[in-house]
């Protein structure tokens, strides 16, 4: 069973996180942020992923130390789950169509953390939460996940579609580069490492 298990402490938040790879999709505990519980419920979900989180944060100064923290252990997290890679398929990619809204997902479990992150301006608060937060959260995770990460806006002009398109294109491109390939035989690399 592949999980990941990722404790952080600062004087700014403290996060126990533990991911599991094969799962059932669910999400226990909260981010202690409404908007962001929805957004890791939907990412669990359509990831399979199972997640156990406990987390606080300075909430009272604001949400950003929670948000660009919570990424940074998911990342180290799944790459711990990955191990050495082998047998995986790396790549996933995925659209995600939401009314108006459509977005691409697009990765590589690379061990080369980059991220595109192609949107259109969003206004600044969806409910109480800040928009800005979601590229923050994108770059924490794919840098200390190691993954290539592209995130691309098609169409879309309601701010709360586009930000779940996000997460579920995410969880289900992730759920894909995962996923073991039965004809892949060691790391799928001409490296021979990732």
């Amino acid at each position: 069973m592949r999980q990941g298990m990722v404790e952080r402490n600062t004087a700014e938040t403290q996060i126990k996180l533990m991911l599991q790879l094969e799962g059932e999709g669910k999400l226990t505990g909260s981010t202690g942020i409404g908007f962001f519980d929805h957004m890791m419920t939907l990412f669990c979900r359509h990831s399979l992923f199972d997640c156990t989180l406990e987390m606080t944060g300075d909430l009272d100064v604001d949400e950003h130390h929670s948000i660009e923290d919570l990424g940074l252990v998911l990342g180290q997290a799944f790459r711990e789950a990955l191990g050495d890679k082998a047998g995986i398929n790396r790549y996933g990619t995925f659209f995600v169509p939401m009314d108006e809204t459509l977005i691409m997902v697009s990765l590589d479990l690379s061990g080369r953390p980059y991220l595109v992150c192609d949107l259109a301006p969003l206004p600044d608060k969806v409910g109480n939460f800040d928009t800005e937060l979601v590229p923050e959260f994108l770059r924490a995770f794919a840098f200390s996940g190691g993954i290539t990460l592209h995130v691309r806006q098609i169409s879309g002009s309601n701010s709360h579609h586009i930000i779940e398109g996000i997460f579920k294109a995410l969880a289900r491109a992730l759920r894909q580069a995962a996923a073991r390939d039965n004809l892949e035989k060691g790391i799928p690399s001409s490296k021979g490492i990732l």
